[in-house]
């Protein structure tokens, strides 16, 4: 079963920087991956997508603030979060952009004002 492992979220004021990673158990080239956030009582959402080509989509609210990038060689999607916001206290995923694979544990984003 493929597997997906998020690291590098953690507790930040606002207006700090985190750098994200997802490491997937199998070959990620062939496929569009992405970012999704939960934050608490919401419903997971799309925080941004790589495709197999290296195009990017950045949800509306956090463009200029996030960049998604992919290591296709370690199989491994990254995503750069910078001013961060209270708002974006959440767990972050990722996955396939389209299929989904089961979701990994998450990393836990929170941002202090």
């Amino acid at each position: 079963q493929v597997q997906l492992l998020e690291s590098g979220g953690g507790s930040v004021q606002a207006g700090g920087a985190l750098r994200l990673s997802c490491t997937v158990s199998e070959s990620i080239f062939r496929y569009h991956m992405a970012w999704y956030r939960q934050a608490p009582g919401k419903q997971r959402e799309l925080v941004a997508a790589i495709t197999n080509g290296s195009r990017k989509n950045v949800a509306d609210s956090l463009n200029g603030r996030i960049t998604i990038s992919r290591d296709n060689r370690r199989n491994r999607v990254y995503l750069q979060m910078n001013s961060l916001e209270p708002e974006d206290t959440a767990v972050y995923y990722c996955n396939r952009y389209d299929t989904f694979l089961p979701w990994g544990p998450g990393t836990q984003v929170t941002v202090s004002s």
